[in-house]
């Protein structure tokens, strides 16, 4: 389970939580712009904009979880599992292998316009990477500075919502979770009034009460309208320090802890590594469930006008700053 927000101060921000009960050993990849994707169905990816992101190398291809573009387009795949749907190649369509989406958009595309247009012929197709890699079931938000709209293959066909809250999880697809917002209109981040009876004195004995009812157990659901709420209600400064630190405490809201989220028996999800990028400055933050202590990568420091894979594997135990 997962969650992604976009959060826009100065610069743009995008990021997401990875929930899971173990790891891929992903990395920080930075993918130069003369790397060579090899596509599945459609002739090779081998000039493209630089591309920074969290993914799984295999065989040498990068498995983008989620990444941004050096023109500030950012891009993010969650679980999307018993409703997507994926087909198989078809004449004249873009066939797009699914763990090629985030490559050939982000590769191709400089803002949401340009993806949106290059989505009108997409056809995801059920190609998987190996035998050993099987089709994964997602959908995906795609967000820059100005909009950000949500991708589903379904049973029904290709769906391009627009997203107006910028945030989006798991199940169930996005027009639904959407419209679960309706439910909590009378959510608050003021005291609250009296609205029971004109007959009873009621009063707020504590602060934060006009957010009672705010769910916060750890389904798609309730993280989608916990993490729409603190985004869409969010103050900070306009700096970088503090932008990137009202990100990570805006995805803190639908952290998971280990014990909280069993799975199978001994095996609980936790948030393995929460990211946000500045999709301005091509920096790529991030912390994991062991090393709280943000780290970032600056894709603008390295060559990208190369051909090779950059690798930054994540800094996983604790640093403990002490002060005495």
């Amino acid at each position: 389970m997962c969650t992604a927000a976009g959060y826009k101060t100065r610069d743009f921000y995008f990021g997401r939580t990875l929930d899971y009960e173990f790891s891929y050993g992903e990395q920080v990849v930075i993918t130069p712009r003369n790397f060579t994707f090899e596509l599945r169905h459609s002739q090779k990816l081998e000039s493209h904009y630089a591309i920074i992101g969290m993914a799984h190398i295999a065989d040498g291809y990068p498995l983008y979880y989620d990444a941004a573009n050096e023109k500030g387009l950012a891009m993010a795949g969650l679980n999307f599992v018993g409703n997507a749907v994926y087909r198989k190649a078809a004449a004249s369509k873009d066939n797009i292998a699914q763990f090629e989406f985030i490559p050939w958009i982000l590769g191709k595309c400089a803002s949401v316009k340009e993806a949106a247009a290059l989505l009108e012929n997409i056809n995801l197709t059920n190609t998987s990477f190996s035998e050993n890699l099987p089709l994964a079931e997602l959908h995906w938000m795609i967000a820059d500075k100005d909009e950000a709209i949500v991708v589903e293959s379904v049973k029904d066909g290709l769906k391009i919502y627009q997203n107006p809250v910028g945030v989006l999880t798991n199940n169930p697809p996005f027009n639904e979770q959407l419209s679960r917002l309706n439910d909590y209109m009378a959510i608050s981040t003021k005291s609250p009034q009296n609205n029971f009876s004109p007959v009873l004195e009621l009063s707020a004995y504590s602060r934060g009460m006009g957010a009672l009812g705010l769910p916060g157990d750890l389904s798609s659901q309730s993280r989608f309208v916990r993490a729409a709420f603190v985004k869409m209600n969010s103050v900070s400064g306009d700096d970088e320090n503090e932008s990137v630190s009202q990100f990570f405490h805006i995805l803190g809201s639908v952290e998971q802890q280990r014990g909280c989220c069993e799975v199978s028996k001994g095996k609980y999800e936790i948030t393995i590594y929460t990211s946000c990028m500045n999709t301005d400055k091509g920096i790529y933050y991030y912390t994991t469930y062991g090393n709280r202590q943000i780290t970032a990568v600056d894709m603008k420091k390295k060559d990208l006008d190369g051909e090779e894979l950059i690798k930054y594997p994540l800094i996983l135990a604790e640093q403990i700053n002490f002060q005495n």
